[in-house]
């Protein structure tokens, strides 16, 4: 039952500690543990019982919009660690190939060289971009 304890913490990772949570995570665990009981008395396997009561179960969507979880939440901060993560690559690739360029000029000003590794850095930018973009 195990499995089921798991699931049902699972479920409820998203929604604030308290003691309304306490007691409906409580309540919808024993719910299907009592399913369980119910489908091996009728001859299922462990196993494809707890599956079973897990599948019939769904999900807790109401109870996450009463105890106020929204999803449009989540997306505002996962949008603001797109746009943190847009900025972390921009300025590390800036001293990426501001290295590159030193290097080059300070090693060997004859060959420019410098270029090259420098458009392979630029996909960490334009990826974090990308990622922006769809995230909105």
């Amino acid at each position: 039952m195990k499995k089921l304890k798991n699931h049902v913490d699972e479920l409820f990772k998203d929604i604030p500690e308290g003691e309304q949570k306490i007691a409906i995570k409580q309540e919808v665990l024993e719910n299907l543990e009592e399913k369980v009981w119910d489908l091996i008395e009728r001859g299922k396997e462990e196993e494809d019982a707890i599956n079973k009561a897990i599948v019939d179960f769904g999900d807790i969507e109401e109870f996450k919009k009463e105890f106020g979880v929204n999803q449009s939440e989540k997306q505002t901060v996962k949008k603001n660690m797109t746009k943190i993560n847009l900025g972390y690559s921009i300025w590390g690739s800036s001293l990426i190939i501001a290295l590159f360029v030193f290097i080059n000029f300070y090693y060997t000003p004859e060959n420019i060289w410098f270029v090259y590794p420098t458009f392979a850095v630029l996909w960490w930018p334009l990826t974090m971009y990308f990622k922006l973009q769809r995230a909105k």
